[in-house]
């Protein structure tokens, strides 16, 4: 039999979903904007940029919405975490989409006026508040002590949450540099979003394995191969990154990194399998039962 789990994704966490449900319906409405019009708005201004930004931060936010119920945070703590990703998430929806559709860019505009400029550095200190939530979760979720409500998922929630911390350095980096670029090719948004992916490659498989129907051994080293595969895969586009060239070329650090990245994919379709005969067999034992 599979048994309903004590803790539940998403539980108790309707005004975070909600939340991340505006990032998908401005994205909606800023793709059939590009359908008509195209991405620039000049003359600074990116519709494309908005379009990506909010799908990916409603995306960030759901995420959250989803491991937040396992990270054991007393009431009061989790309603103020809560309402510190909800704050800075409207803000960032707000100013990411205004000011691009008043062609300025929202974070480090020349073409503004003062009350731009401050609100990019506003901007910023969004991103840092962010940055600084997405700190305070690893640091919860590795402070949680055996035995703990549904292990193997919150196995793949504690690499989730440092591949997030990587992908915000990553943010971090983009702020001081004031430009996701470094060097003649590198480009830091592609290991920030990577990174921040996490929250749906890293915890998926923990998913499927607590179904599966193999001994707990084989369930937590499948997540700690593929987890630890996807953790070195995003260093090495970090170190491909920080030396200024990009990750789609074939030298040896973008290779090693795909190689990383299908030993990760190979333990997660593996885990899918398993999930899937799980899945097939329960249903054949209830019409077995019925009959």
């Amino acid at each position: 039999m599979i048994h309903e789990p004590a803790i539940k994704l998403f539980e108790g966490e309707k005004w975070l979903v909600l939340t991340s449900s505006i990032g998908f319906i401005l994205a909606a409405g800023i793709a059939i904007y590009l359908f008509f019009q195209g991405p620039i708005i000049l003359p600074e201004g990116n519709a494309k940029d908005a379009f990506s930004f909010n799908a990916a931060i409603g995306v960030f936010v759901l995420s959250i919405a989803a491991i937040l119920p396992f990270a054991n945070f007393r009431e009061r703590n989790r309603k103020m975490m809560r309402w510190f990703f909800i704050i800075t998430a409207l803000y960032a929806y707000a100013v990411e989409t205004i000011q691009n559709f008043r062609g300025l860019n929202p974070r480090f505009s020349r073409e503004g006026s003062v009350f731009d400029i401050i609100a990019g550095i506003l901007f910023g200190v969004d991103s840092l508040v962010l940055v600084t939530l997405a700190l305070l979760l690893p640091i919860q979720f590795f402070r949680l002590k055996a035995p703990v409500e549904r292990p193997l998922l919150i196995l793949g929630i504690r690499y989730a949450v440092l591949s997030v911390f990587v992908a915000n350095l990553a943010g971090v980096w983009m702020i001081l540099l004031q430009d996701r670029f470094t060097g003649d090719a590198g480009n830091l948004i592609v290991l920030h979003g990577i990174g921040f992916h996490a929250l749906q490659t890293l915890i998926v498989p923990g998913w499927f394995l607590e179904r599966a129907q193999i001994n707990e051994k084989l369930k937590k080293s499948l997540i700690h191969y593929g987890s630890m595969a996807w953790i070195l895969s995003i260093i090495v586009i970090g170190i491909q990154t920080g030396l200024g060239k990009t990750v789609f070329e074939l030298t040896a650090l973008p290779i090693f990194a795909i190689i990383l990245l299908f030993i990760w994919l190979g333990t997660t379709i593996y885990a899918g399998w398993l999930f899937i005969k799980r899945m097939r067999k329960s249903t054949l034992s209830k019409q077995v039962r019925s009959l």
